[in-house]
């Protein structure tokens, strides 16, 4: 069974023949620059490494690591795009502050202050929002949240249209990638954020306002308003995503329609009830046109405790839901495969990041998984993935041991795990 059978096995809840694997089909299940040139060199493999995102320091992950790692899916990332097609020669060389080196995407400009700290520029050399510190992993976000002055819903503009020459890349790229392998293509690109992470746009100057506070506070006080914003924001998307499906509409089994993050470490940040009220009805709106006029599912990422707003997610539309927080509250995994998993694809929470994959040993983590998958992949429709991104510090040796072990004990049928 190739990988692209496999994966279409799962997302209908079918059982393959082993559990798909995934590691870096989205740039929030992939790997760390750091964590991934350390990998490299354990094993043994040459070559540079690509920065997939430069704010998050994330790797392209290469073929010799997937066919290593008996991966399944590869990434058609519309906002990426053009820079997958660049050679090398077109990317920017930089050494890190562990001394290795790495390719970032064309075009990044980093300024170094006199301290070591790294900043973000932009194209024209201003400054952006984005810093690391001297020794640090990832860039941080120094504005966020923070406006100095009072927002106008009128400056709130979505993208409503995707240029000409990106869409024929993405249609040629995606075809290349389509014809040319046998995995999986797990789409990305124009997605919705409807809990105000990246959803307001200020027009004058051209950049993202992140307004959380300020958002949640309008969704109680400004109900009419904040729908009338969602709607277009979701109008907005369904133009993007009849180009995106007449492009690649074929090639894709899921795009994701949200990186939305609803939840913290020990519950929903926002009242159940009211992302029922305000939220539900635009994601089914945009499910139910991505259903209707596609043969794609839909795909969503939201980290943290969300147990009570899972259902409300199916009920709106969701397909597949990433990535299965299982060390946050209420998401204990054997509970949430029994409640929801006939109705849902759980993408992730095979090996818990934030307390094994970079604290315990390799047998340590092989047993971690191995439990892991005789739970989540009963029945099918669950893929394999670490939860969220593998952190820089993460021993090289405890990342071969967590895939290794996904495929040594991914064959169905899955081995019951114990019953407490």
């Amino acid at each position: 069974m190739t990988s692209r059978e496999r994966i279409e096995q799962v997302v209908n809840h079918r059982m393959p023949d082993r559990i798909p694997i995934d590691l870096g089909g989205m740039k929030a299940s992939g790997i760390a620059v750091a964590a991934y040139n350390r990998l490299k060199k354990h094993l043994g493999m040459p070559g540079m490494t690509r920065v997939w995102d430069a704010r998050f320091m994330i790797a392209v992950v290469e073929e010799m690591v997937r066919q290593r790692f008996h991966l399944d899916v590869i990434p058609l990332d519309a906002s990426s795009v053009l820079d997958a097609i660049q050679p090398d020669d077109r990317w920017v060389r930089r050494k890190l502050f562990d001394g290795d080196e790495a390719l970032f995407p064309p075009g990044t400009r980093i300024q170094e202050d006199p301290n070591g700290d790294w900043r973000l520029l932009n194209a024209d050399g201003s400054l952006t929002t984005f810093r690391m510190p001297k020794g640090g992993a990832f860039f941080d976000d120094t504005q966020f949240g923070v406006c100095d002055r009072e927002f106008d819903p009128s400056e709130f503009a979505p993208v409503t249209t995707i240029p000409d020459e990106q869409l024929r890349i993405l249609e040629d790229y995606g075809r290349q990638l389509y014809e040319g392998t046998d995995y999986a293509l797990l789409g990305w690109g124009y997605g919705v954020c409807f809990l105000g992470m990246s959803l307001i746009t200020d027009r004058r100057n051209n950049v993202t306002m992140g307004l959380p506070l300020e958002w949640m506070i309008r969704l109680k006080t400004e109900k009419e308003s904040c729908h009338e914003m969602m709607d277009r924001s979701v109008e907005a998307y369904i133009q993007c995503l009849k180009l995106i499906n007449q492009a690649v509409g074929d090639y894709c089994f899921a795009w994701g329609i949200a990186s939305d993050d609803s939840g913290t470490q020990r519950g929903e940040f926002i009242n159940p009830g009211l992302w029922v009220e305000m939220i539900k009805p635009h994601y089914r709106k945009l499910c139910d046109w991505v259903h209707t006029h596609t043969r794609m599912k839909t795909f969503l990422h939201s980290c943290g405790s969300i147990e009570n707003l899972i259902p409300h997610m199916i009920e709106a539309g969701i397909d597949i839901l990433n990535p299965i927080q299982t060390s946050a509250a209420n998401m204990e995994p054997r509970r949430l495969k029994q409640k929801y998993g006939d109705r849902l694809v759980f993408w992730g929470g095979g090996c818990d990041t934030q307390r094994i994959l970079g604290r315990a040993t390799p047998d340590e983590v092989r047993a971690h998984v191995k439990e892991r998958l005789s739970i989540l992949a009963q029945g099918g429709g669950y893929v394999f993935n670490q939860i969220h991104n593998i952190q820089a510090e993460v021993p090289p040796e405890n990342i071969v041991a967590m895939l290794d072990a996904a495929h040594e004990y991914g064959g169905y049928p899955v081995p019951p795990g114990p019953s407490s």
